[in-house]
């Protein structure tokens, strides 16, 4: 892969670094190395996300063609690759709702417990796990109804929680995260393949940790709740509160033998990313794959990093590209404005930069969907407020109604570019020429 000319042509540039970091993760590319060899018995194929899809393609394609294979996964729905949903092979792929759950992904968890009913120590399961499972695998625990749980997943949605303190959450309230869905498997052994969107990559955050003994406990999750003052159904209150909603613990017999690979992560993107800019002769520095925050905030301060190196050459001297990814949050004040983490992050770093010369600036989420629109991200250039002004559009307003989407699309900087098929969050780009 080669890169256009940063300094002709900006966006090509800037969508190039985007290609190449969403390529790294493809499951096509890096699962080959961390399969384990057929067992004696059965291989039985688990797992939820937005890229499980692609994950069990991948799979599928590389288990030997003799050795038995079957299993379901649920994916979000058209995060199908097209090719396997045209010839599907031997791993069923069922679609659903996220970000918040509906009962495809209810019922398709309920035939997962099937799936992985009566096996045998001699039999292997291969979960295969990347994030969005959360959603998509939701099973309330005992006693609450579907609806509180997507009631609950809404309100986490909207509070401004960070990823690890949700899923903290939904873990408690599930049937199947926080290691409920391996418990299921027992005595078979379970080998659990993750690509991580998650910052810092713990495993046992990523999807809420279906397959994995869950450190955290119902008091930590009421800590949250408490918080973000979340309202809870009375039957989630009591469950937490009296520890009947308690998950499986590390050193629980029941995952003996397991063992997990992370198969494709943020910094990894970084890198690929990285590595495309220096080949085209731009320098590149990666400050971080685990930045957190309000999306807004964390623009305006990648705004002032990109002011210093365009006004100062400090930090970094310019020509240079600044790579950054982890998971931001959008904290929702107004009901009816769209958008997601990647253009409320950029809406925040365009009013802060107000039109320096020589900066642009991409930010998209790696699974090709920006929140639940139709776009990645978009792009900021110095000319992004002054063409908008142009139009009517004044960037205060609409971020103050969270209404970042309505404002790049009329300016024809949103990137769009459909499903990925995988996802290792988000993905940010700063040009400064």
């Amino acid at each position: 892969m080669t890169a256009p000319s940063p300094s002709q042509d900006p966006r090509a540039f800037l969508r190039a670094l985007y290609n190449a970091a969403v390529e790294q993760a493809m499951p096509a590319h890096v699962m080959a190395a961390h399969l384990p060899a057929p067992p004696k018995g059965r291989t039985v194929v688990i797992g939820g996300g937005k890229a499980s899809g692609a994950m069990a393609a991948a799979l599928d394609a590389l288990w030997p063609a003799g050795a038995p294979l079957e299993g379901l996964v649920l994916t979000r729905y058209g995060h199908t690759p097209p090719a396997y949903a045209a010839r599907p092979g031997r791993i069923r792929v069922l679609e659903a709702s996220h970000p918040v759950p509906d009962d495809a992904g209810r019922r398709g968890a309920l035939q997962m417990f099937e799936v992985v009913r009566g096996l045998t120590a001699d039999d292997l399961v291969i979960a295969l796990v990347s994030g969005g499972g959360s959603a998509l695998l939701s099973l309330p625990a005992a006693g609450l109804s579907f609806e509180d749980k997507q009631q609950v997943n809404r309100a986490l949605l909207a509070s401004g929680a960070s990823i690890d303190e949700m899923n903290c959450v939904r873990k408690h309230l599930s049937a199947v995260k926080g290691g409920r869905l391996a418990a299921a498997c027992a005595p078979a052994r379970v080998h659990t393949l993750l690509i991580s969107d998650v910052p810092g990559d713990a495993p046992e955050v990523i999807a809420s940790g279906p397959t994995l003994p869950d450190p955290s406990t119902c008091a930590d999750a009421l800590a949250i709740i408490e918080r973000y003052r979340i309202a809870l159904p009375p039957a989630a209150r009591e469950g937490l509160e009296n520890g009947a909603y308690e998950s499986p613990k590390p050193g629980d017999a029941r995952f003996a033998g397991h063992s997990l690979r992370m198969i494709a992560t943020p910094l990894q993107s970084l890198h690929a990313a990285a590595v495309l800019a220096r080949s085209a002769g731009i320098e590149a520095h990666i400050l971080s794959d685990e930045i957190e925050g309000e999306s807004r905030e964390v623009g305006k301060v990648h705004a002032a990093l990109a002011r210093a190196v365009a006004r100062r050459g400090t930090p970094f001297a310019k020509p240079c590209v600044i790579l950054s990814g982890g998971e931001t949050t959008v904290t929702v004040k107004s009901k009816g404005g769209r958008g997601g983490r990647a253009t409320e992050f950029l809406l925040g770093c365009a009013i802060a930069l107000q039109g320096e010369p020589g900066v642009h600036v991409l930010a998209a989420d790696t699974d090709g969907i920006d929140g639940v629109e139709d776009n990645a991200g978009a792009l900021v250039t110095p000319d992004t407020l002054a063409r908008a002004a142009a139009q009517g559009l004044k960037a205060a307003l609409f971020l103050d109604r969270n209404d970042a989407y309505n404002f790049f699309a009329p300016l024809g900087d949103l990137v769009v570019t459909g499903p990925t098929f995988t996802n290792v969050n988000d993905f940010r780009a700063l040009l400064i020429v």
